[in-house]
């Protein structure tokens, strides 16, 4: 049998190979369901919620209240992370993946069957509301446990690459939400897209919920997680002992991951308001650019989170993070020429940096954390990423455009992320070399 060793001195043999390709493979699918469920409300979001749920407001003001309802996600997701981070620490992280998994199918597909502000008044939004909220807390726990199954199973010299393959999931299921509403607006005139159109890619995501759970249920747990179980030194309250050991590592983790955010939903989410009501793209057009991103993103992902495996973790995310800030004013100088190929080209430059950006940090932050205390402390330090960066991107820079009218208002919110993210991260250790310790309570 063919047998490599491995940083920490391990036997990586044919058998363990195929045994992550598995775990990578299920990590995928389950984090691309996932992220399809939210993104698909960002894409409705920003062609179609400001007519169905808040018609009386004009397009800009029902835009903000749309892109307001997608952010509560984000702040339930520190719930949901704390929450699933609590019970994966103690209890082990497959069950709440696939608890997670199930939340977020139900939530999903129940907006799919909402009545509209004509038929049902307030109630319609506050239902949404609702629904969404129900949607944050279960990504809050998804995320995190799945970066673990990932990371926690990989040799430590490709725990960087088996990482990034979990980060996939955000332009696969980015790109899977697309292309649904692309062919619902291809083959739908826009009274019926409007009517009954939107419902159809959220109905269709529980097709993909059960063949996250069938992926995911034929996953084993982590090897660290029952090293700590077999030696019964689960904490029994992680986040006490998380925010009271280790609460720089969280609040600084999440600030340098915020510029992932704010990068990524600049281009989803606003890009695709600014695209289609500024500028005057149409929405196939917009929703064709960003599929593309989407699909070159996928191929970079996994490119720089094995790079970081070489060179380390800081520097490839630290020159995407600089990247960002460089492409902000690019970006919309391209965009503000209405040619489709232009426009294209600044989207895949600046998803090349988001690549280079993301693709590393899942591993990255896992890795400042023990096994004791790793579930609570990646789901928490990303998900305030998310507060901090993706769930104001939207709003923001929506409300910038209509103050100033200038997309250069857009891009300085850009550069000023980029920056306050790798200030936190320059004050963060490097962690690539972190195999092995000591002891199983702050070891792999």
């Amino acid at each position: 049998m063919n047998q490599a060793p491995t940083m920490d001195g391990t036997l990586e043999t044919e058998e363990v190979k195929l045994g992550m390709r598995r775990i990578a493979v299920a990590s995928v699918i389950g984090t691309t369901v996932e992220w399809y469920d939210l993104f698909v409300f960002a894409t409705a979001s920003a062609l179609v919620f400001n007519k169905v749920f808040f018609p009386g407001f004009v397009p800009l003001i029902g835009t903000l209240l749309a892109f307001g309802t997608f952010a509560s996600a984000y702040v339930a997701r520190i719930a949901g992370a704390a929450l699933f981070g609590h019970f994966g620490d103690r209890r082990g992280r497959k069950s709440m993946l696939l608890v997670s998994l199930v939340t977020m199918g139900i939530a999903t597909f129940c907006i799919g069957l909402l009545p509209d502000y004509a038929s049902i008044g307030i109630w319609a939004p506050l239902m949404l509301l609702a629904l969404r909220v129900l949607q944050g807390l279960a990504l809050g726990g998804e995320w995190g446990g799945a970066v673990l199954m990932a990371v926690e199973h990989a040799p430590a010299n490709r725990r960087g690459l088996y990482g990034s393959w979990v980060q996939i999931g955000v332009p696969a299921g980015t790109l899977i939400a697309n292309l649904v509403f692309l062919l619902s607006n291809a083959m739908l005139p826009n009274g019926a897209m409007l009517a009954w159109g939107w419902r159809v890619p959220f109905l269709l995501s529980v097709l993909l919920i059960v063949v996250g759970l069938y992926v995911r249920m034929n996953t084993s747990e982590t090897p660290a997680f029952q090293r700590i179980k077999r030696a019964d030194e689960q904490v029994r309250v992680p986040l006490i002992e998380l925010l009271g050991k280790h609460w720089k590592q969280v609040l600084l983790g999440g600030v340098a991951t915020m510029s992932t955010g704010t990068s990524f939903n600049l281009i989803v989410a606003f890009g695709l308001t600014y695209g289609t009501q500024t500028l005057g793209f149409t929405r196939s057009a917009m929703l064709t650019i960003a599929l593309i991103s989407c699909a070159l993103c996928i191929l970079m992902l996994p490119a720089f989170g094995r790079l970081s495996d070489s060179i380390g973790r800081k520097p490839v995310i630290v020159g995407g993070i600089v990247a960002e800030a460089l492409l902000a004013f690019p970006l919309f100088w391209l965009l503000d020429t209405h040619e489709f190929s232009v426009a294209l080209l600044g989207y895949l430059l600046m998803m090349t940096a988001f690549a280079a950006n993301y693709g590393p940090i899942a591993t990255f932050l896992a890795e400042l954390f023990g096994t004791r205390v790793r579930y609570s402390g990646l789901s928490v330090s990303y998900m305030l990423s998310g507060l901090l960066g993706s769930a104001m991107t939207p709003i923001v820079t929506t409300a910038l455009l209509s103050a100033t009218g200038r997309a250069s208002s857009v891009a300085w919110f850009m550069v000023g992320s980029a920056v306050i993210s790798i200030s936190a991260l320059l004050l963060l250790v490097e962690t690539h070399r972190r195999h092995s310790a000591p002891t199983i309570s702050h070891g792999w």
